[in-house]
């Protein structure tokens, strides 16, 4: 009886636009409190809610400064995480907009998205896993459809970033699971945010829903994997790109 009555929590990285905001704004109607973490501080006029005690500014490029802000979130903490959701992912483009492939991206930039799109991840449920244990959360990872094919955006560094993710997924289902904990991952194909690449519609035309996931359809979709609904899955990606990937 007393868990039912306790608020859950929820951390979440990458807040600010897309399909974090929305998150962040799905969880908050169900009486969810959200702490979002960014590499900028909280902002005067929040795009997403909560507020400043509810923020942590991380910039997750930098693996000492990314485990230097786990005591930060601990003392936001009453002992319980109920749900991270390692959303944030970068996806870095030529000086002309154009995608940046294998034989064009240089090493640093390796580094860069894989600190943010994949280190970052485990290091964030590691550091927290007290918690989430204390809780039985979740953590849900969000991959992309670009990890199982190549995709006319998306560059190298960040489809196999995103490859890495869901197998990783599969490896902290496995290790955290005796702990009560956990670990899936969504997969989103075409989602209409605000940073869509021009040539987009192309790809509509060939989905056989013929339209764009909404942020607030992938957010019901994370908010599925972190409820009591969803407590007998574990380990699996779940794919919300309305049969792209078929």
């Amino acid at each position: 009886m007393a868990k039912s009555k306790r608020r859950k929590t929820m951390l979440l990285t990458g807040a600010s636009r897309g399909i974090g905001h929305a998150t962040v704004q799905y969880f908050s109607a169900k009486g969810w409190r959200v702490i979002t973490c960014s590499r900028h501080p909280f902002p005067e006029k929040c795009p997403w809610g909560g507020g400043q005690e509810n923020h942590v500014q991380i910039d997750l490029a930098d693996p000492r400064k990314t485990i230097e802000a786990i005591k930060e979130i601990r003392d936001k903490l009453d002992g319980t995480l109920d749900a991270l959701v390692n959303n944030a992912g970068i996806s870095p483009k030529g000086p002309n907009g154009e995608r940046l492939n294998t034989l064009d991206t240089d090493l640093a930039t390796w580094g860069h998205v894989f600190h943010v799109n994949f280190f970052a991840s485990v290091v964030l449920a590691r550091g927290l896993k007290d918690e989430l244990a204390a809780a039985k959360g979740s953590v849900v990872n969000v991959t992309s459809i670009a990890g199982v094919r190549v995709h006319p955006f998306a560059g190298a560094a960040y489809a196999t970033s995103k490859a890495a993710l869901a197998a990783l997924t599969r490896e902290m289902a496995h290790d955290f699971g005796p702990m009560g904990v956990r670990v899936n991952a969504i997969a989103p194909g075409e989602v209409e945010t605000a940073i869509l690449s021009p040539g987009t519609e192309k790809i509509v035309d060939q989905l056989p829903l013929r339209r764009l996931g909404q942020p607030e359809e992938v957010a019901a979709a994370i908010y599925f994997l972190c409820s009591d609904e969803s407590s007998y899955i574990s380990g699996t990606e779940l794919e919300v790109n309305g049969a792209q990937h078929v």
